[in-house]
């Protein structure tokens, strides 16, 4: 009988998964494998703990959780062998030919035409991460959400929510979004005129491939998203970007023949200004006298705290021609990607059948457990909280900036997370950001969001929602230093 040795077994201290899962997850890997046979016997408890360097009861846990699983069973004197059932891996792995002569190339349809924004993985590392849309753990209510987690697994809720839910949504959540999110913005919204996403990229994708195609034109902010010019392109229309001003997309700057529109008038992504009034106005003027279509992108509303909201295009447009785009990922945090897409019933409906072909819904336990989290009230103890705590971040910021000397060319005045710097002429955005990454500190170059302009970039971004109070005059005093030598 095959006996496992203790070599099979491996612990890394500095993971975050915890000692007994580490220990599982051997076991499981070799099971899968087929490097362990059913029947072959396991080191003892005390053995592998000796081994390992670990306590006792860690293994006894790990083995008796493999044995509720199916994995192992026991044996006489408290021993363990690998389940007769255990689920072994049965086929062999055929032998792959040569693809030296397959040209991918020439097969694959382009969708990596997107300039990336460049974010590490472990941004938590460096001291002074002026980072975008990352989430402040010292803010979340961690408890709260499993809390919710929970509830959303009770046995009536987990009914429903295990199931396929075909082409719709969490009625718990639609009725969220229609009874507390739009009116705050000013909009009503049947939940037929409701469609939940996979964050608002995906609502945002969607409207782009319902609206647009061959022989159309569309009218995108410059500077702008880079994932939303790519997907604008991508769907084959004609793509005119124009240039933003202090006050955003200027309207008096859109060409004559248009069918669509893609604006972030509440918060413009990326320089932070917001639309006036007045301006709104006027583009909702100019989509009726030209007939056009206004996709509205109203991401990070929530975040005013030095100002009162500016009214949704949707709220004011009288003619029905605005589709409304929202989120709680950048409210909650970025890994939840749930937004929502608001629009007349006969758009919804074609929106729902077209993600429905791609994706059919977001994933329904998600969608209950974030239902839960906003009726509870824990969404807008969270908003009081964030807007709390920014708006003595924004005040730190804008005055180490000043200190510094670095130039601000766009902010939001309202609050938001964000300013958008001008490093003067000559300045290579791209390097800066990698010059300063060696310092411990994490810009956003500005070079991603210019679609029409390759060269370098005299722009970039900070944010405050991802870095301590206490660390932002010491980061911005390096940036200020950096580019002072650059100078």
């Amino acid at each position: 009988m095959q006996t496992v040795s203790e070599g099979i077994f491996h612990i890394d201290r500095g993971w975050d998964r915890g000692l007994q899962a580490q220990v599982r997850e051997s076991v499981v890997a070799g099971v899968l494998g087929g490097r362990i046979l059913p029947g072959a016997r396991l080191p003892s408890t005390r053995k592998l703990a000796e081994y390992l360097g670990i306590s006792r009861l860690t293994v006894s846990l790990a083995y008796q959780e493999l044995v509720s699983q199916g994995y192992l069973e026991a044996t006489e004197r408290s021993g363990y062998r690998i389940a007769a059932a255990a689920p072994v891996a049965r086929l062999r792995a055929t032998v792959r030919g040569k693809e030296d002569g397959l040209d991918w190339g020439a097969r694959l349809q382009r969708f990596s035409i997107a300039k990336r924004i460049r974010k590490p993985l472990d941004w938590r590392s460096y001291p002074y991460p002026f980072l975008y849309g990352q989430t402040d753990m010292s803010l979340f209510d961690l408890a709260a959400w499993r809390d919710c987690t929970r509830r959303a697994l009770s046995r009536a809720d987990f009914s429903v929510t295990a199931g396929d839910y075909a082409a719709a949504d969490d009625p718990d959540l639609v009725q969220y979004i229609s009874s507390r999110s739009l009116p705050r913005r000013g909009i009503e919204a049947r939940p037929e005129e409701i469609l939940v996403t996979v964050g608002a990229q995906n609502a945002l994708w969607i409207s782009i491939q319902l609206l647009l195609g061959p022989g159309r034109r569309v009218a995108f902010e410059e500077p702008g998203h880079p994932d939303i010019y790519a997907s604008l392109i991508l769907s084959g229309a004609e793509v005119i970007p124009v240039e933003v001003d202090a006050d955003g997309l200027p309207p008096e700057g859109l060409p004559e023949r248009l069918d669509a529109v893609f604006v972030t008038p509440s918060h413009h992504a990326p320089t932070a200004v917001r639309m006036p009034l007045e301006r709104r106005r006027r583009l909702l003027e100019l989509a009726a006298e030209r007939d056009f279509l206004i996709v509205e992108d109203d991401y990070e509303f929530e975040m005013s705290y030095l100002e009162a909201p500016a009214p949704a295009l949707r709220s004011l447009d009288g003619s029905g021609r605005v589709l409304y785009v929202g989120s709680f990922s950048k409210s909650l945090f970025p890994g939840l990607r749930l937004g929502y897409l608001v629009g007349p019933p006969e758009f919804i409906r074609e929106a729902r059948a077209l993600r429905a072909l791609l994706l059919r819904h977001p994933p329904g336990q998600l969608q209950r457990t974030a239902a839960t989290f906003l009726a509870l009230g824990y969404y807008d103890a969270l908003i009081r909280r964030m807007r709390q705590e920014y708006a003595g971040r924004y005040e730190l910021m804008a005055a180490a900036l000043a200190a510094g000397g670095l130039r601000i060319a766009g902010q939001a005045h309202f609050g938001g997370t964000c300013f958008w710097i001008d490093g003067g002429a000559g300045l290579d955005a791209d390097a800066f950001a990698d010059r300063l990454r060696g310092d411990g500190v994490l810009i956003e170059s500005g070079a991603p969001f210019f679609a029409a302009s390759e060269g370098p970039c005299r722009f970039f971004r900070m944010a405050f929602s991802s870095i301590a109070r206490d660390r932002i005059a010491e980061g911005i005093a390096k940036v200020a230093e950096r580019l002072s030598a650059q100078g």
